[in-house]
């Protein structure tokens, strides 16, 4: 008993410190998030979402952030804790060396990632219905919205597009955990801080390892979950009406709208690892 409690003990700070950073992160990149929200429910170009936030004022631009901020500080609670967990089961039952120590938070993060699609794939669904415009009339509240996909079956419901959330979740899991520390260590080497060292870490592996490959799977999902009416066409069959149709097998259509999305995820990855490695450290 005493052994278990310790085991516990041990991986509670990692949840704490997961969610404090994911909660700083998330609001110093929320304005960006709001434009990108603007041109995605307007489709409107920077520009003009820049424009229309300015006109709104300050004190508006913080309006709306409960949601994101809840779901974001959960998902750094969850994300970073169960890391840490898995982590250090891993290297409890891995006294032979069956996988390397090298490769421990990345598998660590591979489970990660599992845990966080069956957690966050509903959560997700709803926000991409109650974002699709053409869903304002028939479903003009989250309760409606709620009470809709709860009448129907969780793959075509709740879960719908759990397959690509799941391939996104766990790759990019097993990136971030399985580079972050030897990008972070690589950088010190250079000469940076701690601090700058994990910042540009978390920037770096976000951007060029994580976001810009796995993007697409991002875009599949928004089509995928954005819809109510019908049966889910599978993952073959939505990335064949996508590609063929709306993006008329180009690849810049494919990431338009990435760039923001890429930028926020940089600064908001670069922040979160800087603040959960400086906790640690301590």
């Amino acid at each position: 008993p005493v052994e278990k409690k310790t085991n516990t003990m041990v991986c509670l700070p990692s949840f704490l410190h997961g969610g404090t950073s994911s909660l700083v992160s998330t609001l110093t990149t929320f304005p960006i998030y709001k434009i990108v929200f603007r041109q995605q429910l307007h489709s409107t170009v920077v520009s003009q979402a820049i424009g229309q936030l300015r006109k709104e004022g300050f004190l508006k631009l913080y309006r709306g952030v409960v949601p994101p901020l809840l779901m974001k500080t959960l998902n750094g609670t969850l994300l970073f804790g169960i890391h840490d967990t898995f982590l250090h089961c891993l290297s409890i039952t891995n006294p032979c060396g069956v996988i390397p120590l090298s490769a421990l938070p990345a598998v660590a993060g591979l489970g990660t990632g599992m845990v966080e699609a069956l957690v966050f794939t509903p959560f997700e669904r709803v926000q991409n219905v109650l974002q699709n415009g053409g869903n304002d009339r028939s479903l003009p509240t989250l309760r409606s919205v709620l009470a809709r996909l709860r009448a129907e079956r969780l793959g075509s419901g709740y879960y719908r597009a759990f397959i690509p959330i799941l391939a996104r979740n766990s790759l990019g899991s097993c990136i971030y955990f399985g580079l972050k520390d030897p990008v972070s260590a690589a950088l010190r080497e250079k000469g940076l801080p701690p601090m700058a060292s994990s910042f540009l870490s978390g920037m770096v592996i976000s951007s060029m390892a994580i976001n810009l490959p796995l993007y697409p799977l991002s875009v599949l999902v928004v089509n995928m979950q954005a819809g109510v009416m019908g049966e889910a066409a599978g993952v073959r069959g939505s990335w064949k009406a996508l590609w063929e149709g709306q993006l008329k097998r180009s690849v810049p259509l494919l990431y338009r709208g990435g760039f923001l999305v890429i930028l926020r995820s940089c600064i908001s990855w670069g922040i979160t690892t800087a603040l959960y490695d400086r906790h640690s450290a301590h």
